[in-house]
């Protein structure tokens, strides 16, 4: 449950910081596109900032193997997807827009392991 809730909260801080810098330090530096690439991820990793809050409350005791699954693709997402988004708005090489893809693959993992989850409550 701790690391959810961490990593929640480092993810929701991120988001907030990221969309700050975007807003007033970015604007007028990037184009429109690098800028809706910022605003995409910026919008993904918030969600699943809420996500990874749900995976914890939903914790009881560490062992649930799908909300393990949920939360280490919530975080493998974020990492590819968002990150991926950010580095290529701030100048990284384009190419990486061919492994942005996997990011959303892990996300949509995670929902899946979540509904797995959820399917098995009893």
């Amino acid at each position: 449950m701790r690391i959810w809730l961490f990593l929640a909260a480092i993810s929701g801080f991120l988001a907030v910081g990221l969309g700050a810098f975007a807003a007033h330090g970015l604007q007028g530096r990037l184009d429109a596109k690098a800028l809706g690439w910022i605003d995409t991820g910026l919008r993904y990793q918030m969600f699943h900032a809420l996500a990874f809050i749900g995976v914890a409350l939903l914790s009881r005791d560490g062992t649930q193997l799908a909300l393990q699954i949920a939360g280490w693709s919530f975080a493998v997402g974020t990492l590819l997807f968002c990150g991926l988004l950010y580095a290529m708005a701030l100048g990284a090489p384009r190419w990486l827009g061919a492994v942005v893809p996997l990011g959303g693959l892990a996300f949509l993992g995670g929902w899946v392991a979540l509904a797995w989850f959820a399917m098995r409550l009893r």
